[in-house]
């Protein structure tokens, strides 16, 4: 009987960013498999940049040497971080960002939860970018409205992970207070104000009918 055969080709459309590579390219990715092996390669605007050796562990360029250098970087794992768009403040809408940065290869998968449910309304994935060493960064956003206690996650899965990797960000209650204790202090600043201007318009009257007596 024949051996099964199982080809999945990825297109990803990749922007250069600080690199020698300029607007956009198209990053192959070639995966076969069979019941006695597997084969992994790259390919870069149409060129095979190398393949994966899964004996040795490496990546292995196949491009010539007078060839223009492109960086084939190795299996690596994304560095993940989670931060808002801008400046919080409880029941006005905003965006969390999560960061999956320095992989490769692509894709990268993109999870949120919010309170530990899935969510999946207001996310958003953008395009890949190439780092200058040849990896790569992709950025997902979530838009919300902060409520108190409110919590969030963000997890991102990859080949070269073992696992996950989740990063949690809970809206802060003493968000709610502090913006109180503002509030209050404003109204009691002008509460003073008033009193005190009204302390000194007496003040002026009673000298006057000093003087006048």
């Amino acid at each position: 009987m024949d051996e099964m055969l199982t080809l999945i080709v990825h297109i990803l459309t990749v922007g250069a960013v600080g690199s020698q590579l300029t607007g956009f390219h198209r990053l192959g990715l070639i995966q076969g498999c069979d019941e006695s092996s597997y084969d992994f390669s790259v390919v870069f605007d149409g060129e095979k940049l190398g393949y994966y050796d899964y004996k040795e562990n490496r990546t292995v360029p196949t491009l010539p040497e007078f060839a223009d250098p492109v960086i084939v970087p190795d299996f690596k794992a994304p560095l993940v971080s989670l931060y808002w768009k801008t400046e919080v403040k409880l029941r006005v809408s905003n965006s969390l960002v999560c960061r999956a940065s320095s992989f490769f290869p692509p894709p990268v998968t993109v999870f949120w939860t919010k309170n530990n449910l899935n969510v999946t309304e207001g996310v958003s994935l953008g395009p890949y970018y190439q780092n200058s060493d040849g990896t790569l960064s992709v950025f997902s956003t979530l838009g919300f409205t902060p409520e108190p206690g409110d919590i969030y996650s963000c997890t991102v899965k990859h080949r070269a992970l073992e696992g996950s990797q989740t990063r949690i960000w809970e809206v802060d209650t003493e968000v709610e207070e502090l913006s109180l204790f503002a509030t209050v202090l404003c109204v009691v600043g002008v509460c003073l104000g008033i009193f005190g201007a009204i302390a000194a318009v007496v003040l002026i009257v009673k000298a006057n009918q000093t003087l006048n007596s």
